[in-house]
């Protein structure tokens, strides 16, 4: 029903092939279209959202390719609302299963919780 756009693709350069290849699942079985906001960062754009706020720690798995962030599409909008990252949710668990790829949601994270955020589980991929 839905594919990613040439853009999010492109966000995907550098990021692990397994975490893409549940991406990729994703798409073909979520219920909401959704964006690649980011993949792979350097030192410096983390520095600067460490700065903002926006993340917790220099030691972020976008740093290596082990992380994505998504975001879902309503109206053809980025969604912030949380129930919209549930629904997205579960099409990339389910995803990941079907691949094979250990994964974690920020979203389940206790605390800082980070709907956007994935990333491939830190017990299989150093």
């Amino acid at each position: 029903m839905y594919q990613l756009s040439e853009k999010s693709i492109s966000k995907l350069a550098g990021v692990h092939p397994d975490l893409v290849k549940v991406i990729k699942r994703a798409i073909e079985i979520t219920p909401i279209d959704f964006t690649v906001l980011e993949g792979l960062r350097t030192k410096e754009r983390q520095a600067y959202l460490v700065k903002k706020g926006a993340s917790k720690t220099m030691r972020s798995r976008h740093l290596t390719g082990h992380a994505v962030d998504i975001a879902p599409i309503v109206n053809g909008k980025v969604s912030w609302d949380w129930k919209d990252y549930h629904s997205l949710a579960a099409a990339v668990k389910q995803a990941a299963k079907e691949v094979q790829v250990l994964v974690e949601w920020g979203g389940d994270w206790k605390g800082f919780r980070d709907g956007p955020h994935w990333q491939l589980s830190r017990s299989v991929y150093k």
